[in-house]
């Protein structure tokens, strides 16, 4: 079911499939992966195969029920460009979201190519955001390029777990870049010379900064519960969100 969201950048989430597999280096200690250990071992319903990629229809009309204007983040137990899951169950997927138009839904993937291709000849809801993740240079900032390809009401980056300097990355047509450190104690850090450089090419680049969190390591370099590292970068908190343009 649709369910109230602790994420930072959101308001709800909604996973009309969960599970996934492996496909770069920010999905080596895959947070979802060890939740869907724990909601089996407690009996949740929709986890019976743990972290195995399973659609699950049922939920699919979750949104259409719910009135209120809400922010959903998409399948943040799985990854909704995943080569299992059909064109077919997408296209019912984004059939819900042109339906719920009192909503907006953000779609975060790691498999930009499959996005690309998708949507190279069907339309993007207008309340459908799309993102990709960029971990690093080698994986994720070639996302970017695929992302740009797609004619999105918003497009949408989440650097997290920001596992290096990315360097110099093209924002050009990119509306909203969310930053993060990793956690779990597993976490790999993440230092603030990364975040500053990310931070001014989005005031260059007229995007909207969001950082979501340090993760397991402090902006200090020390390692500690993520809760006591916070959210705060440079003494103040992020929580720029992007400005729909006009034709919205």
């Amino acid at each position: 079911m649709s369910q109230i969201s602790r994420i930072e950048w959101t308001e709800a989430t909604w996973n009309p499939t969960v599970g996934c597999t492996k496909i770069s280096s920010g999905c080596k200690h895959c947070y979802a992966e060890a939740m869907a250990v724990r909601l089996r071992a407690m009996g949740t319903p929709g986890y019976e195969n743990g972290f195995k990629l399973t659609m699950l229809p049922d939920r699919l009309e979750e949104p259409l029920r719910r009135k209120k204007p809400t922010t959903y983040f998409v399948n943040s137990m799985s990854d909704l460009f995943h080569k299992s899951i059909p064109d077919a169950y997408i296209d019912q997927v984004f059939d819900v979201i042109a339906r719920s138009p009192q909503h907006i839904f953000q779609v975060l993937t790691k498999r930009a190519d499959r996005m690309a291709l998708y949507f190279r000849n069907r339309s993007v809801p207008r309340n459908a955001w799309l993102g990709v993740t960029v971990e690093d240079h080698k994986h994720g900032v070639t996302r970017i390029d695929r992302l740009r390809e797609i004619d999105a009401t918003i497009r949408f980056l989440s650097v997290e777990p920001l596992l290096e300097d990315i360097g110099e990355i093209n924002l050009t047509d990119i509306h909203w870049v969310i930053v993060g450190g990793e956690s779990g104690p597993k976490a790999r850090p993440m230092k603030p010379e990364w975040v500053e450089s990310i931070r001014q090419q989005c005031v260059e680049a007229n995007a909207a900064f969001f950082f979501k969190q340090w993760g397991g390591w402090g902006a200090d370099g020390v390692k500690r519960a993520k809760k006591q590292n916070g959210r705060q970068f440079q003494g103040r908190t992020w929580d720029q969100m992007p400005e729909p343009p006009v034709h919205f």
